[in-house]
């Protein structure tokens, strides 16, 4: 095995965000780039000589060269075993669930998640630790810290793998088995969910569609929805993973999923619809003429999990993001289990998992997931769906409604301002956080404002701080307005302005929720000034 040790020098803007490292795909095409990153992985990491490392995408533009090269960068660092889904493919959880059942050191995974794909678009790449998530702060601090530093990387001097074929190849002295990137996924799905009653379920009136958005969750829907349960051939939508998507944007929301609204809106609609993302860990789901939230998603599975076998004896604890509704915190005061309020980003949730503090999971970007995985799960989610709606005979709406009779209702929207100029909206951050002592007491409009802070975590298992989370104003009565910025993008900053209420009069429950939330959208809007620091009058998206 001829090791090739090529002189590097570091590049600027490789700072990891709390889903890996995002950038353009022209930025990764960049001379020495992507190798400059995975070098600095493996120089973070300690112990994995001979270990075997899981490898995969999402199959947008530029995943098979990557991999290419990220396979001979493992091979000349001393990686035993590479496992690599059949052409290259892996959805996020399926990742994670490889990773636990082959005990393997760790994974790295390619996907810019929901963001678009293509040439001109959207690639990403992000490590995962051996219990499946993603790498803690400790451990994507280290990979920044050397990306400061790098002068060379190792490289192996190999032809390619082909990726199309399952089986065994050597890369130098390491090992690559391409496998099926959904047998073993698929497998843990039949153990925790009913599949006998979901095959009934799916043979007799009932009806439903997938929309895979021509991102990675095509493969595993076919082959669990269609092949291993026997819904209807056409169920899932757009199967075919491609490198742009189709052009489309691979985001499961009211705006970018609009196909699959109108169908569950028409006058022949299903009973039932979803869609998952780029990566396959989001999911929206849809009853005939009704949406769900992902925040009132979370909470209907917390109150019925009991009714999934593979949930049956009770949940350890939820926990939610920060800017996620409270809607589940009610489920959980009731079962009388513990509620964990964590940062945005699934890693925050991997401590409560793995000391089995909680059971289930979920933020409010459309992310919903447990412990059988170290990622949110796109599919998962919709099966746990199926199964409750066959056990309890009852419709999707009809599911909700009951849930806010018994709970109440938390209205909750997301306003997001895409494309931000940096600066400006770091500007509104801090004018935010400079008045936040200024802000108790003072009444804005109808409502008054009983606290506000700026959202500090410290893990429960480790007693690490994570600070600057988001600023959050709470009013009397428990309303609220969130304000964050996502590091999800690669263009400018995007402000996601969150606001919320509870409604516990059951007959209060039948309005759309910006009109329910009319007043405090516009308190939010002026309070930040977010038209005038940003020059944007409406949001790009809403949901």
């Amino acid at each position: 095995m001829t090791i090739k040790t090529v002189s590097t020098q570091p590049i600027q803007g490789q700072k990891p965000g709390t889903s890996g490292l995002r950038k353009k795909v022209r930025v990764f095409q960049q001379t020495h780039y992507l190798e400059n990153f995975v070098q600095s992985i493996f120089d973070a990491l300690e112990g994995y000589q001979g270990q075997t490392l899981v490898l995969g995408g999402d199959g947008r533009y530029y995943n098979r060269e990557a991999l290419q090269i990220i396979l001979k960068m493992a091979a000349a660092n001393g990686f035993g075993k590479v496992l690599i889904g059949r052409g290259g493919l892996f959805s996020a959880p399926a990742a994670s669930c490889v990773i636990r059942k082959y005990k393997a050191f760790g994974g790295v995974l390619l996907s810019a998640s929901h963001n678009p794909g293509g040439p001109n678009e959207d690639f990403g790449i992000k490590y995962n630790i051996s219990a499946g998530g993603p790498a803690p702060e400790q451990v994507t601090n280290a990979i920044f810290e050397r990306s400061q530093h790098i002068d060379r990387y190792l490289i192996v001097d190999a032809p390619d793998v082909n990726l199309d074929s399952l089986g065994e190849s050597q890369v130098g002295d390491m090992k690559v088995n391409v496998i099926d990137p959904v047998k073993d996924y698929a497998e843990l799905m039949e153990h925790l969910f009913d599949f006998d009653r979901l095959s009934a379920l799916l043979a007799g009136n009932f009806s439903m569609r997938f929309d895979a958005m021509n991102a990675i969750t095509g493969p595993y829907a076919r082959a669990i929805l269609e092949e291993r349960l026997g819904a209807p051939p056409g169920t899932v939508m757009r199967g075919t993973p491609l490198p742009d998507f189709g052009g489309a944007h691979p985001d499961p929301n009211l705006v970018h999923a609009h196909d699959l609204v109108e169908l569950l809106d028409g006058p022949n609609a299903p009973d039932f619809g979803a869609a998952s993302d780029g990566d396959g860990d989001r999911n929206m789901i849809l009853g005939r003429h009704f949406f769900v939230t992902p925040s009132d998603s979370l909470a209907v599975l917390a109150a019925n999990a009991h009714l999934v076998p593979g949930y049956h004896r009770g949940l350890n604890g939820v926990a939610r993001s920060m800017p996620t509704s409270q809607a589940v915190d009610r489920v959980a005061e009731v079962q009388g289990i513990p509620c964990y309020e964590t940062p945005t980003g699934w890693k925050f949730f991997g401590n409560l998992l793995d000391a089995k503090r909680i059971t289930l999971c979920g933020e409010e970007s459309f992310g919903t997931g447990s412990d059988h995985v170290r990622e949110k799960d796109g599919l998962w989610a919709v099966l746990f769906w199926l199964n409750v709606l066959a056990k309890r005979g009852e419709s999707v709406e009809e599911i909700v409604r009951a849930h806010w009779a018994r709970f109440g209702r938390n209205y909750y929207t997301r306003h997001d301002y895409e494309a931000i100029d940096s600066e400006k909206a770091q500007g509104l951050i801090d004018a935010l956080r400079d008045r936040l002592g200024e802000l108790p007491g003072q009444t804005l409009g109808t409502y008054t404002v009983d606290w506000a802070d700026d959202f500090s975590y410290t893990d429960p298992v480790d007693n690490s701080v994570s600070s600057h989370q988001g600023i959050r104003v709470v009013f009397k009565g428990g309303a609220r307005v969130v304000y964050r910025l996502s590091g999800t993008g690669t263009e400018g900053a995007t402000l996601r302005v969150y606001i919320e209420r509870h409604e516990p009069d059951p007959q209060q429950h039948g309005q759309d929720p910006q009109t329910a939330l009319q007043e405090l959208i516009s308190i939010a809007r002026d309070l930040a000034q977010i038209e005038g620091r940003t020059g944007r009058a409406e949001p790009d998206v809403i949901t």
